[in-house]
């Protein structure tokens, strides 16, 4: 086996060169490696696994859970107890007291300029949506998007607080504020309130302010949020607490995002442990954003309020169109309803179904920052959603010719869906991970290993496939 080490590697004699190496030495050198890469990466003292760091590595994780220990739990539990109060002794007066509570925990938690800088935002959208031009909220609201990334304002609003921490709490607050406020604005234009100017103004504050909604989502319409409704909430305590144990015991155990950030570990793996990084990768975000999206959906459900379901598992998931579908539906539905059919959608040719599709993940990739692997990221999935789903779904010739049984065409189905995964989580890949990341497992999986690693890989993805079309069918 040739191994090409990297200038810089920390364990090896020579600063560059080709080394042959057999299995023990290579298992010795992924031992003193992983003692470099806790030096490097800093792993964490654990505490929910004795002798087991834990993995600090992914940011989202890491920034909420220590955003929760700090105060975030405590003024979720603070809302719950604000909602169960005016359910009692206010019920008619719910909205107001849960408007009044947000504004009092995101002043605690931003600041009173971090809650200015969030109302000046909401009063600029409100002002604009009067006006009711669907065009003049998009041009507002995309406006308001770009000041996150004016360096003048971000080195301003970085100076009201003492940590980065505090000052990407401000980002994510307003950045998810800015969808509501579209959602408000382009829901006016079509069907406005018959209300008081402060009436509505008073409706956006409370959607904008609600607490469990207000940092990170999921994402729910203000038509949504406006019609209220009771839901069951038997056994999602302890699914969401579960869900919370198996993703802190795979920061502790896996390590998988310090070693996707780490190029030469990523060469030194062979191809089925780079695959099954892959699949790590995927599954710590699915059951993260289950944490991240159930606290919130607890909370709304207790109000009366139905949330967008939660993700579903990504094992069944084969295509682009699924992926969107079933994984964050608030902003699927969000983005149906205000970019995808206001531009025509399927309902008016080819032309303007590719033009709303690529609308759509142009704001998405605007929303997240717009950069470079962002763009690829939605390049692909927009190839995956205009290409590779209607060929699944309509399929070529040979699936509609009467001869193939209805087993032989779902296996035919299952075969083309193999190729559509391994796009869909090349894409996953560079979202969670970077440009470099997609780049060297494209690589080593189906460039370099076409003839030996790409089949197998293929294979194990038809029957990934099959797995997901039989779960759609018993749905």
């Amino acid at each position: 086996m040739q191994l090409c080490l990297p200038e810089g590697f920390p364990f090896c004699r020579a600063a560059t060169g080709t080394w042959r190496m057999s299995s023990s030495e290579l298992s010795f050198l992924f031992t003193e490696y992983e003692e470099g890469l806790r030096r490097e990466f800093e792993l964490e003292k654990g505490f929910l696994i004795l002798g087991f760091k834990k993995d600090p590595s992914d940011f989202e994780w890491s920034f909420w859970n220590e955003w929760a220990k700090r105060s975030l739990l405590y003024t979720l539990l603070g809302h719950a107890v604000v909602s169960w109060l005016a359910g009692i002794y206010l019920p008619q007066g719910r909205v107001v007291a849960f408007t009044a509570y947000g504004l009092l925990a995101a002043c605690l938690q931003l600041g009173l300029r971090g809650v200015a800088t969030v109302l000046l935002h909401v009063g600029v959208a409100f002002g604009v949506a009067q006006m009711r031009s669907p065009a003049l909220c998009w041009i507002c609201a995309l406006i308001l998007l770009a000041t996150l990334h004016l360096n003048f304002l971000e080195e301003l609003q970085r100076g009201w607080y003492e940590t980065e921490a505090e000052y990407y709490l401000l980002v994510f607050g307003v950045a998810v504020c800015s969808l509501r406020s579209i959602s408000y604005s382009l829901d006016h234009c079509s069907r406005p309130l018959v209300a008081s100017s402060c009436t509505r103004l008073g409706w956006l504050a409370a959607y904008t302010f609600y607490h469990p909604l207000f940092y990170n989502g999921p994402v729910v319409t203000f038509e949504d949020f406006a019609r209220l409704g009771l839901c069951s909430l038997l056994g999602y305590i302890a699914r969401i607490f579960a869900w919370w144990l198996l993703a802190e015991f795979m920061i502790h155990v896996m390590y998988m995002h310090t070693i996707q950030s780490n190029e030469t570990y990523l060469h030194l793996l062979s191809p089925w442990a780079l695959g099954g990084l892959a699949l790590a990768l995927v599954q710590f975000f699915y059951v993260k954003y289950l944490v991240l999206f159930g606290v919130p959906s607890l909370l709304a459900r207790l109000d009366g309020l139905e949330p967008p379901r939660l993700p579903r598992c990504v094992s069944t998931m084969y295509s682009f169109a699924g992926m969107w579908r079933y994984f964050d539906v608030g902003l699927y539905h969000w983005l149906l309803r205000y970019i995808y059919f206001p531009m025509g959608g399927s309902q008016k040719g080819l032309l303007r179904r590719l033009l709303s599709t690529c609308l759509a993940f142009g704001f998405v990739c605007y929303w997240h920052g717009g950069h470079d692997y962002l763009q690829n990221w939605a390049l692909l999935n927009w190839a995956g959603l205009t290409l590779m789903v209607p060929l699944l779904t309509v399929g070529p010739p040979f699936l509609q010719e009467r001869r193939l049984s209805p087993p032989m065409r779902r296996r035919a189905q299952a075969f083309l869906s193999s190729f559509s995964t391994a796009m869909l989580i090349l894409s996953n890949l560079i979202f969670l991970g970077g440009n470099h990341v997609g780049r060297i497992f494209w690589n080593r999986i189906f460039l370099q290993g076409w003839s030996t690693t790409a089949p197998p890989v293929l294979l194990f993805l038809y029957c990934y496939a099959q797995i997901g079309m039989e779960w759609d069918r018993k749905q």
